[in-house]
């Protein structure tokens, strides 16, 4: 009887590499060495890529935020601080979609948080 070695293995992890590497530009396409690497890097990439996408989408909800605010007449510090005293706790996220979507939810908010203020 032959002695098995990892071959099948091996092969199922080849497979995963190049299906993995399915629509990427000449060799690193076809020749696996080539392939893995590029898989790799794509890899570390993707993962770094998912923190800096948090990143960037937080940003773009306090843009937002500050722009509805600053129509009405408070800077985006001042608005969260008056949220913050008015004990309404609603994220950045959907305070964005309110403010995007629907102005006169975004102004019962921002006048009860004007209020707090004093």
């Amino acid at each position: 009887m032959p002695r098995a070695k990892k071959g099948a293995a091996s092969r199922h992890q080849r497979k995963r590499v190049m299906k993995a590497a399915e629509g990427y530009f000449g060799g690193r396409r076809k020749m696996y060495r080539t392939a893995k690497e590029t898989v790799m890097r794509a890899m570390r990439f993707a993962t770094r890529d998912r923190k800096t996408r948090k990143r960037e989408f937080r940003g773009l909800w306090i843009i937002r935020v500050n722009a509805a605010a600053r129509e009405r007449g408070l800077s985006y510090s001042r608005f969260i601080e008056g949220l913050r005293k008015a004990n309404i706790v609603i994220d950045r996220k959907i305070l964005a979609e309110i403010a995007v979507s629907d102005p006169a939810g975004f102004d019962a908010v921002f006048a009860r948080a004007k209020a707090a203020l004093g």
